[in-house]
């Protein structure tokens, strides 16, 4: 025991003092950054004082909440340093899922706090009482998600939004993400690199946006600094410095840096010309793995030529002379011949590759099935569809992700709805929404959601058994799941059947705790199933039975105009037929937000908020 104390101690030691040492925080995460750093500091006279102690024998539960301790510390040290060494621009994108994470961490150091029985700790009374205000720090942290950046978040959605943004938006961004200066913007593009690269080639869904904000925050530092501008421009400068060009970048035969990088089957990457001169020569071979090709397709790397772009700009070098895109090469649905081509290349590693093809080929259709209409017609005709349906049981977690992300992208042109459905798509996807990561349950619910918009699709939807596992998600979900899981319910629900299977899989009451929780960003969603389920009579029942007519006076009273339409609905379904109901929204002050409502609201809240003032009326007169 004494040996296990003494390493715990040091791991503990360790953790703290690199924690402690991290360098500040340079992004839109400073603020919950700091908060941690500062809060973990605060523990070291903890460790300090039980490394000096004398007393040898440590009961049980002190090493076991150490040890917890020691967990939440190193999911810490993880979480800082993926913040201050990753991209900002993806911070900044994926703001709620890094507060999310910010979060948990929270918990978790909170929890092990809580395991650490301090009375039976040889530590100081002064030590005590510091690390017992520690505590409480971490406790009044615990479940509260840091409030969103509203001006941050309303210039990224203009600057993915309008055609020309302002370019005060840049302005702002740029000074909210510390990527003022040409330096800032050449780590922010080694970041984006080394993301890529670490991601097998198959980086984040946003990196075209990522590109893009990195490219424009680039000509808003030229414009407030014009003198980069004649820096950047002075090519001797430029010759003198000799840029290294990164090993990714150049091509494995030239050993240059490539123009238009292609993709043979064993996934490595060449400049086209070259491994086209070497198939031309009739080799059957991949020159640097020497494996047998499985077929001479080439598929264009969108990816690995975009970034080779960034960093050309970025480094004051010329970009490749024929340097373009597929997009600009498409004409009509079918695409180019490279492209159906390319297109094809990949549903043979689909079908006969190995499952790091098979990965590989997946994540490269998720991507092209998202940036457009012509792409997904084309994927689907060339007969994705039903070999991306058997990846969804891949034992591989990123394939099972990349297969139902493609099959969501596919789900946004009318026509493929029908196609998924008639693959047998329809089970699959429900047991990845039971089984799968988060991130491949968040998809599947949200293709769930595009496939029910045809109705006779709700019915097979339901009957497959995918409300339990979508009230499952909206209950442990994050955010985002729980958005996901919200509107594919809403959309099911409008069928009768499945009314009744999400009351009798226990809906309700996870909706209105959802309801009594407003800082959770759930309302909306919460009081628009309700109101839907409340038209049946087995939902009005399970929703009266949660007792929720407090909060929904007090939405009436307070709430946006959606939401008092959608409770005024709700009170109304309650209210009809019994009277006891009637008289708890009496009590509750009811009468009076109601009447406010039938002056104001929306046409159909004034609708319901009038009826339920005639019960209540008919109440009155009954009692006096």
């Amino acid at each position: 025991m004494d040996h296990h104390k003494e390493d715990l101690m040091n791991q503990l030691t360790e953790l703290i003092d690199g924690i402690s040492g991290l360098p500040e925080c340079r992004s839109v995460s400073k603020r919950m950054y700091s908060n941690l750093v500062r809060r973990v500091k605060l523990l070291s006279p903890l460790v300090d004082d039980l490394k000096d102690s004398d007393v040898v024998e440590v009961e049980d539960d002190v090493v076991h909440g150490l040890e917890l301790l020691n967990v939440s510390l190193n999911s810490a040290m993880e979480l800082l340093k993926s913040v201050n060494e990753g991209s900002k621009i993806l911070q900044a994108l994926q703001i709620d899922d890094i507060s999310l994470k910010f979060l948990n961490v929270t918990e978790q150091i909170e929890d092990a706090l809580s395991h650490i029985p301090y009375n039976k700790l040889d530590i100081s009374e002064e030590v005590r009482e510091q690390i017992e205000l520690v505590h409480a720090q971490f406790k009044r942290a615990k479940g509260k998600m840091e409030s969103p950046d509203v001006q941050l978040v309303m210039d990224l959605a203009r600057a993915q939004r309008e055609q020309d943004p302002d370019s005060m938006i840049f302005k702002r961004l740029s000074e909210k993400m510390h990527l003022r200066t040409i330096n800032d913007l050449k780590k922010e593009s080694l970041a984006i690199h080394d993301m890529v690269i670490s991601s097998g080639g198959d980086p984040e869904e946003c990196f075209e946006t990522i590109a893009y904000l990195l490219r424009k925050l680039k000509d808003c530092a030229m414009t407030e600094n014009p003198e980069m501008d004649s820096l950047e421009g002075d090519k001797s400068l430029i010759k003198h410095r000799s840029p290294v060009i990164p090993d990714d970048f150049r091509c494995p035969i030239s050993l240059e840096l490539m123009k238009d990088p292609v993709i043979v089957s064993t996934g490595q990457t060449y400049e086209r010309s070259c491994i086209q001169k070497w198939l031309d020569a009739g080799h059957k071979t991949c020159p640097k793995t020497q494996q047998t090709l499985l077929h001479t397709a080439l598929t264009p790397n969108y990816v690995l030529k975009s970034l080779i772009a960034l960093w050309c700009e970025n480094n004051g070098v010329e970009l490749p002379k024929n340097q373009g895109t597929c997009r600009n090469k498409r004409s009509g649905a079918g695409g180019s011949d490279c492209d159906r081509a390319a297109i094809d290349a990949l549903l043979q590693k689909l079908a006969n590759g190995n499952p790091e093809q098979q990965r590989a080929a997946a994540g490269e259709l998720r991507l092209l099935a998202k940036r457009n209409d012509d792409n997904r017609v084309c994927i689907a005709e060339a007969g994705a569809i039903p070999l991306l349906v058997e990846l969804l049981s891949s034992p591989d977690t990123r394939t099972q992700e990349h297969a139902v992300t493609a099959l969501l992208n596919l789900s946004i042109n009318e026509g493929n709805k029908g196609t998924i459905v008639n693959a047998g798509a329809i089970p699959d996807i429900v047991d990845v929404l039971r089984n799968g990561s988060m991130e491949a349950r968040e998809n599947a619910a949200a293709t769930l959601f595009s496939l029910s918009v045809v109705d006779e699709n709700k019915v097979a939807i339901g009957a497959a058994g995918a409300i339990p596992a979508l009230i499952d998600l909206l209950c442990q979900g994050t955010p985002r799941g729980k958005k996901d899981a919200a509107t594919a319910i809403f959309n099911l629900s409008i069928y009768q059947g499945n009314k009744v299977r999400a009351v009798r899989a226990g809906i309700v009451p996870p909706l209105v705790r959802l309801l009594k929780d407003p800082g959770g960003g759930m309302m909306d969603e919460a009081l628009a199933i309700l109101a839907i389920l409340a038209s049946h009579q087995e939902g009005k029942a399970a929703i009266g039975q949660s007792e929720p007519i407090p909060i929904l006076v007090e939405v009436i009273r307070t709430g946006s105009p959606r939401n008092r339409e959608n409770a005024a609905a709700i009170l109304w379904s309650l209210c009809t037929g019994d009277v006891q109901n009637l008289k708890v929204a009496r009590d509750l002050g009811a009468e009076e937000v109601l009447k406010e409502l039938s002056e104001n609201g929306t046409d159909r809240a004034k609708r319901k908020a009038g009826s339920v003032l005639e019960l209540l009326q008919r109440v009155d007169a009954v009692d006096s």
